[in-house]
């Protein structure tokens, strides 16, 4: 018998830092076999040493390529025969600048890893999920509290965050028939890497430059493990894990 055939499997896309890198140690910790996926294999290779599992496989890809997708999940379903649990992690940004300044690659590159990357990711796990033996699994998606309110200067990030949310709803829906649920967790301000500006000073919607509170990226770590430890017959459908003093609630 493989050494990986009694685990639940998972992959965590964005995963050689921040908040993909604490939930795939927290997977490891908790037993599960975790492919790592993200475009640097260095960093990868970090979170692979951090994770410190031999039931782990670190897949260098890029989620806005279906061909590197389709790589991806054959190589998961080649060594562990099956997908519990997708975590769509991967994003990115755009500078912060006037919206009419964006140029279209700036626009483009932020809806192709942070909106179709998911897509693809979730369209090769129903693949993998529907056809697996027991049948089904579970899809997370990182939506970001943008996907309720902006900030100032982040129209391709925070769209594709309300798309996500769309997104999750129509595979939550469209996974019901195979078992598949899916459910989002809103991350507001964990203290990462992507952070350190919340903690330096950060543009406000009324003008101002202010100090954010972060929190430790741990918490959101325990909330996916949260959500991925529910039984197939239960979901969370949206979950806001967030600083406690960050202006989100009252933002503006």
């Amino acid at each position: 018998m493989s050494p990986t055939a009694n685990r639940k499997v998972a992959i965590v896309t964005g995963a050689g830092s921040g908040i993909g890198r604490a939930v795939a140690v927290a997977l490891a910790a908790d037993g599960y076999g975790v492919a790592i996926a993200g475009r640097r294999a260095e960093a990868l290779a970090e979170t692979a040493d951090a994770m410190g599992s031999p039931h782990t496989m670190a897949v260098p890809t890029d989620v806005t390529d279906p061909a590197s997708v389709a790589a991806l999940f054959a190589a998961v379903k080649d060594k562990f025969g099956r997908l519990d649990l997708l975590f769509n992690n991967a994003g990115t940004g755009a500078p912060a600048v006037p919206l009419e300044d964006l140029t279209f690659g700036q626009w483009r590159a932020v809806v192709d890893t942070n909106l179709t990357g998911p897509f693809l990711c979730t369209q090769a796990a129903f693949r993998l999920m529907k056809a697996q033996n027991p049948r089904g699994g579970r899809i997370i998606n990182n939506g970001s509290i943008s996907s309720e309110v902006p900030r100032p200067f982040s129209a391709p990030y925070t769209a594709t965050k309300h798309a996500i949310t769309g997104l999750t709803r129509s595979t939550s829906l469209d996974g019901r028939a195979y078992d598949i649920a899916c459910g989002q967790i809103d991350i507001g301000n964990a203290d990462t890497a992507m952070a350190e500006r919340m903690k330096a000073g950060i543009l406000q919607a009324d003008g101002a430059i202010k100090v954010e509170p972060v929190m430790d990226v741990a918490h959101v770590a325990s909330a996916v493990l949260y959500m991925a430890h529910l039984p197939l017959d239960a979901n969370v459908q949206f979950m806001t894990v967030m600083a406690t003093k960050m202006p989100f609630i009252g933002r503006g």
